[in-house]
């Protein structure tokens, strides 16, 4: 059986996004048969498209949007991407200091266009970083590399 390959694409200035990211792998990390890789969105690039199997996001809301640094990455990325036509599972999480909709929506935007299909709801965390958040980022890294391994997308 060939193991499944998730990579995480974030982007942090302040620390918070980061441990949430690392929330992520750690669910991953759960599941027998599915390797991931953990990347700034400033080093990912076309090649980490072309290795995964599915991807996860992950971005502070800056001023109700997606971070600079994600967004680098998309405008780095999507017009090489276009011959693919990945059609990959994604999931996202957003770190918010407001309610985080415009990210989330600016993000599945985006990733409507590569094309990625999302196979999680968007997770949406809003304040300090809290024992919950963290939970719940793993429980979104364990579910979608579950999912991949099952075969479900």
């Amino acid at each position: 059986m060939i193991a499944k390959r998730i990579v995480v694409i974030y982007h942090s200035q302040s620390g918070t996004t980061q441990a949430l990211a690392d929330a992520v792998t750690a669910g991953i990390a759960l599941e027998p048969g599915v390797s991931w890789r953990l990347l700034r969105a400033m080093e990912a690039g076309i090649d980490d498209l072309m290795w995964c199997d599915a991807i996860i996001f992950g971005s502070p809301e800056n001023l109700g949007y997606i971070s600079g640094g994600l967004k680098d990455f998309f405008d780095r990325t999507y017009y090489p991407a276009q011959r693919h036509q990945f059609n990959k599972p994604y999931g996202l999480f957003i770190s918010a200091g407001n309610d985080g909709s415009g990210a989330a929506g600016q993000l599945q935007r985006i990733a409507k266009g590569y094309p990625f299909k999302l196979v999680a709801e968007p997770l949406v965390l809003r304040g300090e970083l809290a024992p919950s958040a963290v939970q719940q980022c793993r429980d979104l890294g364990q579910a979608v590399a579950a999912g991949l391994a099952l075969g479900i997308f």
